[in-house]
């Protein structure tokens, strides 16, 4: 135990310094300005280009959604994701050190050794399908809905709404696509930042009061007109769980026959059953799940 307490030590120290380092040295992979920059250029978008025109600037929950994305983002999630993926390493290591095994035996992939375009779009894919199996089981789990509730609060759309999120979900996701990326190896930190902003983007528009849907490419990418359905208060009879699970791409809905877009979903009422009682504040959101059976 006096190890695992050491890495959250280590952790913490080493996320407030590279925190500073983030605001106060500007380069091309920053998270810190990455998000002000996509967040403000999406914000542009829905200011230019309004889906629904008669949704204020400043939207029901705008300066909530706001506080929850530079919280997760940076003085919670962080911390939290650094904790959990040295820990973790650390502790498939010492299982496996039991019957003389490592983690590395298990990688099947190196990406760094393929053509760079290759080795980005095969750790994307994997990615990007294990985020949606995740998030399928964050609907049909009870305990793990409760967390994910949080997420489907929000009653009117806008870019922020898509870090509106309890800080308990990225932990569940980071641990289950802790084993596929070290089957098929990992990238460097420019590589995963090309990843990063890219579903950045496409989450932020996807919540974003912007009516697109890329045309054809709809079946490849998750879109506003699609995943408006996701967070629609009335679902369908054949899929009460959820619909359209997409994080950036709609592709694996349209494969697995989890896609859902019926009509112009433009004025479709947002929430879930029950949101009514669902707590308003930042503080009470969080403890939600802790106190709900």
């Amino acid at each position: 135990m006096e190890k695992y307490f050491e890495i959250f030590i280590n952790s913490y120290h080493g996320y407030f310094n590279y925190l500073w380092k983030e605001i106060t040295h500007f380069h091309w992979e920053n998270y810190f300005y990455g998000l002000l920059l996509i967040s403000l250029l999406v914000w542009g978008l829905e200011l230019l280009f309004p889906w629904r025109k008669n949704q204020k600037v400043f939207r029901k929950d705008f300066w909530l959604d706001t506080f929850y994305m530079f919280f997760n983002f940076f003085l919670l999630n962080l911390i939290v994701l650094i904790f959990l993926s040295n820990a973790t390493a650390e502790l498939f290591n010492d299982v496996l050190g039991l019957i003389g095994l490592k983690v590395s035996d298990f990688q099947l992939l190196d990406l760094n050794v393929l053509p760079f375009g290759l080795g980005l779009l095969i750790f994307f894919l994997v990615t990007d399908f294990v985020q949606w199996n995740t998030h399928r089981l964050l609907h049909r789990i009870p305990w793990l809905w409760n967390f994910h509730k949080l997420h489907h609060s929000v009653k009117e759309m806008g870019f922020a709404a898509h870090l509106r999120y309890h800080w308990m979900e990225p932990v569940v996701y980071k641990s289950l696509l802790y084993v596929p990326l070290a089957i098929i190896g990992g990238f460097d930190v420019e590589a995963v930042a090309i990843v990063h902003f890219t579903a950045l983007a496409i989450g932020h528009l996807n919540h974003a009061n912007i009516g697109w849907d890329y045309g054809i490419f709809k079946y490849v990418f998750n879109n506003p007109k699609m995943h408006i359905w996701h967070h629609a208060k009335v679902l369908p009879k054949h899929a009460q769980y959820g619909v359209n699970y997409g994080i950036s791409l709609s592709l694996w809905d349209y494969l697995f026959k989890t896609d859902h877009i019926p009509h112009d979903g433009r004025d479709i009422e947002l929430g879930f059953d029950g949101d009514e009682n669902f707590p308003k504040n930042f503080v009470k959101q969080e403890l939600y799940p802790i106190k709900t059976k």
